[in-house]
């Protein structure tokens, strides 16, 4: 009769990992998380980043589509009436006064931005009382009813320095109506390839 070896009767006692294989294994992990975590935070704050300022252009767009398909003019402003952070609300300007009342359409609302974030505007989306307006052939307008070019400038207000510098949007709304939000490629770039005069 052929004897087993002792190896060859318990092949299950030869299984798992030695102490060194589990301790490199562990250093490689943590190495990977050293170098992926950062990246991976970094992709979060762009992605929130970018999101609230797509969510404020499409608020944006969607006010100059209902200004032209109404023949009315229809307005973004921030819901609190005086910061883009705590949210807007677009709607048609149906008595033409410029402001909110019961007798305009709400088209949308949007609830407040992160306290992390801070927007701040040039021109007409700037100042105590901030708004956008277009008229119903899709010009954006000021209030004495010139064509006017403005940015919103979206920021995280909890990094500072290049940190801070990399975690900006410009929207840019032109006075023809075309709108975009980009990344500006220095801190003194407010043009992002658009022709701006603010």
């Amino acid at each position: 009769m052929l004897a087993l070896s002792p190896r060859a009767r318990h092949p299950a006692a030869m299984r798992g990992f030695t102490l060194v294989e589990l301790m490199v294994t562990v250093s490689i992990a943590a190495i990977l998380l050293m170098v992926g975590v950062p990246s991976f935070v970094e992709f979060q704050r762009n992605s929130e980043l970018t999101g609230a300022a797509n969510s404020l252009l499409a608020s944006i767009n969607a006010a100059r589509s209902e200004a032209m398909k109404r023949n009315f003019n229809a307005m973004v402003v921030p819901t609190d009436g005086a910061n883009w952070k705590n949210g807007w609300t677009v709607f048609v300007d149906s008595n033409m006064n410029a402001s909110l009342d019961a007798s305009d359409m709400v088209i949308s609302r949007r609830e407040a931005l992160p306290a992390y974030f801070s927007v701040t505007g040039t021109k007409s989306a700037a100042g105590s009382a901030p708004y956008v307006i277009f008229n119903g052939s899709g010009y954006s307008l000021t209030s004495d009813n010139s064509h006017a070019n403005l940015t919103l400038i979206f920021q995280r207000n909890d990094l500072s320095g290049p940190d801070q510098f990399a975690q900006t949007r410009l929207l840019k709304v032109l006075g023809t109506g075309r709108t975009r939000v980009c990344k500006p490629a220095s801190a003194q770039d407010r043009l992002c390839d658009i022709a701006s005069d603010d």
